[in-house]
């Protein structure tokens, strides 16, 4: 699904150097979910722009061979200039997904009424969310990123974000990065811990999350 290839990614910070992947090969298969484990700076949010392919990697190399979302709820990429409505167009015909059903979808799901064609700029950090969210449920992904966030808005808002999502993992693969313990239990069936720059694969969730609660001492 995922297959990293020697991946090699640091950054430099006052004088040092501050690896995230120590040239790692390993591949996240079809048919599994993945959590994401790691103390606070060990480069987890890094890692799954690399996996969606929002950053690069200084060496090496990342291979999809599936149909890979943006993080879940991510809004960096739309363009502040653009209309709501703009924006769904833009992003859907990338994905090869009809603009006119995706839009039809986010209009009823996010729930922002004629600000769609407002410019994204004018948004608020919850209208953000929304159309954010609802244009990451509009276009089916065979694997769904998931940085922290999974659901957005009042609680009302919450409980459609979740029954949709649920609808998505009968047929989807999961990679998530959360500091719940309880969320990384519900959705995952791999734990991988991020460590030092290195991918430790457990394929009992507890077992990885017992080794994050040690590195976390």
């Amino acid at each position: 699904m995922i297959e990293l290839s020697n991946v090699f990614k640091f950054y430099r910070t006052r004088g040092s150097v501050k690896t995230i992947l120590d040239h790692v090969t390993y591949e996240f298969r079809a048919g599994l979910s993945y959590g994401i484990l790691g103390i606070n700076g060990a480069g987890k949010s890094t890692t799954m722009r690399m996996l969606a392919g929002t950053e690069l990697p200084n060496s090496g190399k990342i291979t999809r061979s599936a149909r890979v979302s943006w993080p879940l709820g991510f809004s960096a990429g739309l363009h502040p200039a653009m209309t709501g409505r703009e924006n769904v167009q833009f992003v859907a015909r990338i994905y090869g997904h009809d603009a006119r059903r995706a839009v039809e979808f986010v209009e009823d799901f996010a729930e922002i009424g004629a600000y769609i064609d407002e410019p994204y700029r004018t948004y608020s950090s919850g209208m953000a969310q929304r159309l954010a969210f609802g244009l990451s449920m509009a276009i089916d992904f065979e694997c769904y990123l998931i940085d922290e966030v999974t659901a957005v808005g009042d609680a009302r808002f919450q409980a459609r974000c979740q029954d949709e999502f649920a609808k998505r993992r009968a047929h989807s693969d999961i990679i998530m990065v959360s500091h719940s313990m309880e969320t990384i239990r519900s959705y995952c069936n791999r734990g991988v811990v991020l460590a030092h720059g290195i991918l430790h694969e457990f394929s009992n969730v507890d077992d990885a999350i017992e080794l994050y609660n040690k590195l976390n001492q």
